[in-house]
């Protein structure tokens, strides 16, 4: 049977450290379902992750006069860094185990309606919690959406369109 896992981005951790011990014991149960023998895809979140890479890289262009990097291109980077601790820890976990079986990180493109209200509307917490006054600077300064996430503070919000397709799926 095949069995798709969603972990959202603050399951994952707020740093790369927390992230690989926490996806070390995530790891554990995903592979008792191989074991079982369930073929497994996992999908996840990244809004704490893409927050942290993009604020690293707005950081970066201010302080060493690097270029800007895209949004986008920091949701691969977190993509990709989140693929790696799960493939690792996983990997690890099946050697342990002696279950012959690979795993495969794939980072993901999806296509979107240009016209998505979402887009008008952003709603996507990603990075950092700031108090209402830090949050207030920084939408003034950077032109950013910022709202209130559950009590905790204040995040940036982004856009999150409907995905339509997901390129790299085999139709």
């Amino acid at each position: 049977m095949k069995i798709v896992i969603a972990l959202g981005g603050n399951a994952l951790g707020n740093s790369p450290k927390e992230q690989l011990e926490l996806v070390k014991e995530t790891a554990k149960n995903i592979v008792d379902l191989i074991a079982e023998g369930h073929d497994i895809i996992i999908s996840h979140g990244n809004g704490p992750q893409v927050g942290m890479i993009n604020l690293a890289m707005e950081s970066a262009t201010v302080h060493d006069n690097a270029p800007e990097m895209p949004f986008a291109e920091c949701g691969a980077m977190s993509q990709g860094y989140i693929g790696y601790h799960l493939q690792q820890s996983i990997e690890r976990e099946l050697a342990v185990r002696k279950i012959k079986k690979k795993c495969i990180t794939v980072v993901t493109q999806v296509l979107v309606d240009k016209d998505d209200p979402a887009f008008q509307k952003p709603t996507k917490p990603i990075g950092s919690f700031y108090s209402k006054e830090e949050a207030d600077k920084i939408a003034k300064e950077k032109g950013y959406t910022m709202k209130e996430d559950a009590n905790r503070g204040y995040r940036r919000v982004v856009a999150s369109p409907k995905p339509l397709r997901i390129v790299e799926r085999e139709n």
